[in-house]
């Protein structure tokens, strides 16, 4: 393990970082519920699965690093997507179950 910095209270600080990134990772692929027909819930499915399974750098990469634009316009905001790879399926994926309100 390499931490980039130089005493303990540093690098503890980086280690508790790295630690609620990776929980971003995991609890947002776990909100993911499959649903509609059955074609699409093993779809949904297999993505949650390579979510959960991927590296950090990875999600990091793949899934957050999109390029976009973001529009203030007259009390609302306009998120522009400027490119498009397979993983913005992904992200529009867990965007529509990270906005399901929550049931307790």
């Amino acid at each position: 393990m390499t931490a980039p910095l130089r005493d303990l209270t540093s690098n503890w600080a980086y280690m508790v970082i790295a630690s609620l990134a990776w929980n971003l990772k995991i609890w947002s692929a776990l909100r993911i519920k499959p649903s509609g027909i059955a074609k699409q819930k093993e779809d949904q499915a297999s993505i949650k699965t390579k979510l959960i399974g991927m590296e950090f750098r990875t999600f990091r990469d793949r899934v957050l690093m999109v390029p976009a634009q973001i529009i203030r316009r007259s009390r609302t905001l306009v998120y522009r997507l400027l490119s498009y790879r397979p993983s913005v399926d992904w992200l529009l994926l867990l965007d529509r179950d990270i906005r399901r309100p929550l049931r307790c």
